[in-house]
């Protein structure tokens, strides 16, 4: 299985990349034949997308070559992606948004009516959260279920079956080894 990981943490040890590295042993531990391509989304050099419309019609952004399109071959090359973002103001960080925007065209085509129609129909999906607000606070005040939402509503768009959603409460000042436990 060709797993993709999208690491949306801005923190390379930092408790969501640390959960994705637990989830991806985890996987390969009961399939020695996968294949794992991670991607450190706030190391990537993409552009902004410009609200163009034409990857709908092609499925292919039209800005310059850089990760964007790298990452859109990739997405169409993986059976399972697996997808983790800290929370911010309930929500998925900004740079894994800005990249799901310029990846419009190779998630999903639209029909002549111009209804979505979702390019990855049977890939799997997981979602990993991690927010500073503690647990039930977390779900209360609608910061782990609106980061959840938001990331959700791209992979079933595009067609991904969510299979796993993990989310971390409480996460300041402490470690995810201490969590763990």
């Amino acid at each position: 299985m060709n797993i993709l990981v999208l690491n949306g943490s801005p923190r390379k040890k930092g408790t969501v990349s640390e959960v994705l590295k637990s989830t991806v042993s985890k996987l390969e531990s009961k399939n020695s034949g996968n294949s794992v391509v991670w991607e450190n989304i706030c190391s990537l050099k993409h552009s902004f997308c410009n609200g163009c419309m034409k990857c709908r019609a092609s499925g292919k952004c039209i800005l310059p070559a850089d990760d964007a399109h790298r990452i859109a071959d990739e997405i169409k090359a993986c059976d399972m992606i697996v997808v983790g973002t800290p929370v911010y103001w309930g929500n998925m960080n900004g740079r894994l948004k800005i990249l799901f925007d310029r990846l419009v065209g190779s998630l999903m085509a639209e029909s002549k009516m111009g209804i979505p129609i979702p390019l990855h129909k049977g890939k799997k999906a997981v979602i990993v959260t991690a927010c500073t607000t503690p647990f039930p606070f977390n779900y209360i005040c609608g910061q782990s279920t609106g980061a959840v939402r938001a990331v959700k509503e791209v992979l079933k768009s595009s067609g991904f079956r969510i299979t796993k959603k993990i989310n971390i409460a409480g996460t300041k000042n402490k470690s995810f080894k201490s969590m763990e436990k």
